[in-house]
This record gives structure tokens, sequence and C-alpha cells, in this order.
């Protein structure tokens, strides 16, 4: 149980400030969806749904392989400093590239109006990919408080500016038409000004690494590249393959939605992209788990019997997954008040759906230790290009008769089968004794709750009938949870004094 107070403690500091970060960023939304017409959130999605795929190619996995080799003696005093050199110059190429071919992703996008949208995300990109090293060497010499400062310091910038640049920006320069703000406000360039404040907040976060960014001297060493990039490419792949099934949707939505107008079909990757932040909380999640899991498994795996501890991490991390899918779906009458324009209510019906698809997605992460610990990154890449195969397939086919469901169910059908791929093929090359029977209960347990919740607000309709369903049907979740890992809970000290061992019990310790 240390080894699992310590993974949570890392959640906590590095994950806990990433998901800070994420949920003040994210409160962004609402204000958001009430300012910007649906065209104009939906541009906004556009261009934070390509943003993504250029960040897994600018960084090309180095941060996993520097948490890999930092841990092996004869890498140790070269690593960073190679892993700096090879991103540096990685990155000045890439930016370049990007630059000089603005016009054709700006078309790509549908963005032809606003070309200069693609030249202020290069620069982003370029800082944002530049402070990877610095975070994931504060990450790995435990260095929370400065590693959280940072990532909430530089949200609040961005959350700030953009309040600044919509709502003040405006009344100053209508107050004073002849001032400083009057001169360069533009009517109508919301979306370029939310750009702008990301922008500035990734250049003040790239000023307050630069101490750790400049700390490395230009020395490579081509052994360690070498082995470094081999096993970080397929992990490339498999990072862009995994933005094709997170992202690429929202633009082949944008390409073949069953509208008439291209504005139309702009205000639908605006509806779905509204909606799928609804998902928040078990995305935040696995964002924070992901932050203290990925350094945690690599130093556990020197242990002893560490398959026993990644077994019990992801029966903990099933448990709290399927209370936070309970939490958002049971209340989804009163999550709906985040997105402030109700046209985006129409497609609250895919929530639920894209929920169960980031529980899958989170327990794939756990999963996929199997291949990083055994040096099969291959075998992730090959996972993931799955998945985005399908993820491809299902929009292609289904995009232009059911809209943004059919981008739902492909993102449900693409996560669930790279979890089931993951599960049977790691099992045979890192056998891990996960209790996948009792896992699979507490999912369809869940799913079973919502769907008797949905039964019940159908035939009784009104708030306080809606309220009390979901407060029942999820403390009755939590009491069978109680009862059931009464034994794993107890070990919890702020829990243990709650729940005395039931002497009916039977032996058998749990995995």
């Amino acid at each position: 149980m240390s080894s699992i107070k310590k993974l949570a403690g890392q959640t906590v500091w590095y994950g806990g400030s990433s998901i800070a970060a994420r949920l003040l960023n994210y409160l962004l939304t609402p204000y958001l969806t009430l300012k910007l017409s649906g065209t104009s959130y939906g541009e906004m999605s556009l261009v934070y749904a390509a943003i993504p795929f250029l960040n897994v190619v600018f960084t090309y996995g180095i941060e996993t392989a520097y948490f890999r080799f930092s841990s092996k003696p004869e890498y140790k005093n070269e690593i960073y400093s190679t892993a700096s050199t090879s991103i540096l110059i990685s990155t000045a190429i890439l930016t370049t590239l990007l630059l000089l071919s603005h016009t054709f992703f700006s078309h790509l996008l549908r963005l032809d109006a606003h070309p200069e949208y693609i030249i202020y995300s290069a620069i982003i990109i370029a800082l944002d990919t530049l402070t990877t090293l610095p975070f994931a060497r504060l990450r790995y010499e435990g260095r929370p408080k400065k590693f959280a400062a940072i990532r909430i310091a530089s949200i609040l910038i961005n959350i700030f500016l953009t309040y600044f640049f919509i709502s003040v920006c405006p009344k100053l320069a209508l107050e004073n038409p002849a001032g400083f703000v009057a001169a360069f406000y533009k009517d109508d360039y919301a979306v370029g000004y939310v750009i702008i404040a990301n922008l500035i907040a990734s250049f003040v976060t790239f000023l307050l690494l630069s101490k750790e960014f400049l700390s490395f001297r230009f020395k490579f060493n081509q052994v360690i590249w070498r082995a470094m990039i081999i096993y970080s490419l397929p992990l490339m792949v498999a990072g862009f393959g995994g933005m094709i099934n997170e992202t690429f949707d929202r633009i082949m939505l944008g390409w073949w939605a069953p509208v008439q107008t291209v504005n139309d079909a702009k205000i639908q990757v605006g509806i779905y992209s509204g909606c799928y932040k609804l998902s928040i909380l078990i995305t935040l999640f696995i964002q924070a788990f992901r932050m203290g899991a990925e350094p945690f498994f690599f130093k556990q795996s020197e242990s002893q019997s560490p398959q026993r501890t990644y077994a019990r991490v992801m029966k903990f991390f099933v448990i709290t997954i399927t209370v936070m899918f309970l939490v958002v779906a049971l209340y989804l009458d009163v999550w709906k008040y985040f997105l402030r324009n109700e046209i985006y209510w129409t497609g609250l019906k895919v929530v639920p759906i894209l929920l169960l698809a980031n529980m899958f997605l989170g327990i794939y992460y756990n999963l996929s230790i199997w291949y990083k610990l055994t040096h099969r990154t291959i075998s992730g890449a090959f996972i993931t290009l799955i998945g985005a195969a399908i993820t491809l397939v299902i929009n292609f086919i289904f995009i232009p008769f059911f809209g943004y469901m059919a981008c739902a169910w492909a993102t449900f059908f693409c996560y669930g089968s790279m979890m089931v791929i993951s599960y049977l093929w790691g099992q045979k090359a890192y056998h891990i004794p996960y209790a996948w029977k009792k896992l699979c209960a507490y999912i369809v347990i869940v799913v079973g709750l919502f769907f008797i919740h949905s039964a019940i607000i159908y035939f009784f309709q009104g708030i306080i009938v809606n309220l009390t369903s979901a407060t029942l049907l999820l403390l009755l979740y939590l009491w069978f949870i109680m009862i059931i890992e009464r034994k794993e809970l107890r070990k919890i000290p702020l829990l243990s004094k709650f729940l005395p061992l039931n002497p009916v019990a039977k032996g058998g310790i749990e995995q």
C-alpha cells in the first residue's frame, strides 16, 4: 500500500496541479460559449483540434524516453543535454516549415479568412515544445512546487488576457476612440484574441522555465540519442494516432457534417466540442493520473512484484472513474449549465457515450505499461493505429448521415477496441494479475444505474425527481463499493475507522 500512497502523492502534486490548471482553463468554456457565436466557437475548436497533432510531431515522444533512460546510470549525466539539443534543433526546423506552409493549413481547416491563426499556433507549439523537457525534469527530480506554480500561473495569465481582450478592450476602445487600445482593437476577432492570449501565456511559461531550459549544454551523445529515438519514435506514431482518435473527428465533422454551409458545419463542431468538455471530470483525472503514474511506473518496475502494484493501481483507478462517470452522467441536467448558450444543449446526448469512451482510454493508459517496460513501444503504436483506423472509418462513413453522433460512437469503439487489444496482448507479453471480472462488473453496474436513472426521469419528469434519483443511485453505488472493497479501503487511514472488518467476509487477498 505504501507504493499506492506514493503514487497518490505524486498524482496530487503533479497531476493535481495539472487538474487545477486545466480546470481553470475549462472555466473559460462557459465564458467563451456565451461570448462567441456558434461559428466562432467552432473555428476556435478547429484550431485547437489541429494543435495537438503538431505537438506530437514536435515532441516525438522525447518526454517518455527521458523518463525511461534517466534511471540508467550510463545515460544519467548526458541524457538531458542530448535530449534538449535534439529538441531545440528539431523545433527550429519544424517551426520554419510550419510558418512557410501556414496558408495550406488554414485552407485545410477551412480558416482561409484567418491564415494568421496558424502563425500564432506555430509559435505556441514551438514554445510549448521547448518547455516539455524542463517540465519533465522538474517531475523527475521531484520539484512539485515549481512545477505546479508555473502550470497554474500560465493558465491564470491565459484566462486574464482572454477576458481582457474580449470584454475589457471593446469598452476601452469605445470610451476612447483615439486611444492606444482603439488603434489596435479589431471587432469580430474574438478567436484571434483567444489564440493570442494563449501565445502570451506560453511565452511567459517559457520565461519561467528558462533556468531549467538553459541548464543544458550543447552536448550531443549519438549513442544515447539513437537509443532514445528508437524507443520514442513508436510513441510518436502512437501519439499521432492518439490525436486522430482524440481530436481529428472535429476536423472531419467540419468537412462532412450533414449541413448546407461551411458556417453551419462550424456550428456543429462547436456544439460537439462544447459537449465533449462535459466529460471534464474523467478527462482531468486521467490527465492527473498520467502525470503522476508515468515516472512512478518506471521506478516501481525495479521493485519486487511490481505487477501486483500495477493491478492494485488499476483497481483503484477504475473505482474512481466509475464514480466520476456517475457524478457527470446522473447530474447532466446540472452540468449542462456549464455551457451558457442553449444551442449547445442539443448535443448533450453524446456526453454519456464520451464519458464511457474516456473511461476506456484511461484504462488503456494503465494497460500500456506493459509495452513501455518491455521496450515494445512499436506494439503501442500498432494498437493506437488500429484505433485511429476505426475512428477514420466510422467517421468517414457515418458523419454525412449522423453528424456529431457518429463522432461520439467512433470515439467509443476506438478506445474500447484499444483497451481490449492492449489487455489481451499485454497479458501474453507481461502478465499482470488484473481483477478484470470485478472491474468489468463495476463498469456494467454504473452503466446500468445510468439507464435506470434515464428511465426514472423519462416517466417522472421534474428537477426534484431528477436530483433525488441521481443522488440515491450515486450513494447506492458508493455503499456497494465500500462493502465489496472493505478490506482494501481499510488500509486507507482516513477510512479505516469507518470501515471495520466484516467478520463474515472470507479470505483471499484481493488484487
